[in-house]
């Protein structure tokens, strides 16, 4: 299988258990050293991803008796173009367009701390009002679920939606917070020393889910 050089710091760490990197890839003169990961095989190709959204696009329809108040709203990076995704498919559903926004929320390390990357929010227009909305927010993959909380937060800041529901292509287990989706592409366990990596033509150039471990 491939070997994967994944770059210091970032999200990517948040998917792997913090004392993990820590006891393994921790430099007492250098800091973190770039860790690498060994390709276990693929878990979804392109077109598996296709007919999940299609699933879920109409999963969606059917759980709201239609779309008309639903507003989808992307986690940044890919969570985006999953809801832009979506929102097409609603539309070729629906025959009417559906509100599509965006959250940044970017990631930030402490070394020091065993709790790993902490999510915060980039401030930013969402993209429409949520006020009263039936608002879907979407990642790629839900973890341990600090990202999503962090994702609430700043959506209630913008307004006070009617409701709001979580869509995620992957859940992998291993939540912290009591988060859960009401949509999901697929359940995949994993352990703490695999990662689910997605990776979405508008962002990568491609389009697969694998699944990759930490290397000893």
């Amino acid at each position: 299988m491939a070997e994967t050089d994944w770059a210091d710091g970032g999200g990517s760490f948040g998917w792997v258990d913090a004392d993990i990197i820590k006891r393994n890839y921790m430099s007492e003169n250098t800091g973190v050293r770039k860790p690498k990961f060994r390709e276990k095989g693929r878990l979804m190709s392109a077109s598996e991803i296709e007919r999940t959204l299609v699933r879920l696009a109409h999963e969606i329809v059917e759980k709201h008796d239609g779309s008309k108040n639903v507003g989808l709203v992307g986690i940044k990076r890919r969570g985006v173009p999953l809801a832009q995704r979506l929102g097409v498919l609603i539309e070729k559903i629906e025959k009417h367009p559906v509100d599509v926004g965006v959250l940044d929320i970017s990631f930030y390390r402490d070394d020091l701390s065993t709790d790993g990357p902490r999510p915060k929010v980039t401030p930013g227009a969402i993209g429409f009002d949520v006020t009263g909305r039936d608002v879907i927010l979407m990642d790629d993959v839900l973890y341990t679920g600090r990202t999503i909380r962090a994702a609430l937060d700043a959506l209630f800041d913008y307004g006070r939606p009617k409701s709001v529901r979580l869509l995620v292509l992957i859940d992998r287990g291993h939540r912290e917070l009591p988060i859960e989706a009401t949509y999901v592409g697929r359940l995949i366990p994993t352990s703490k020393r695999e990662i689910i990596e997605v990776k979405l033509n508008e962002v990568d150039g491609q389009e697969q889910v694998l699944l990759v471990e930490l290397m000893d």
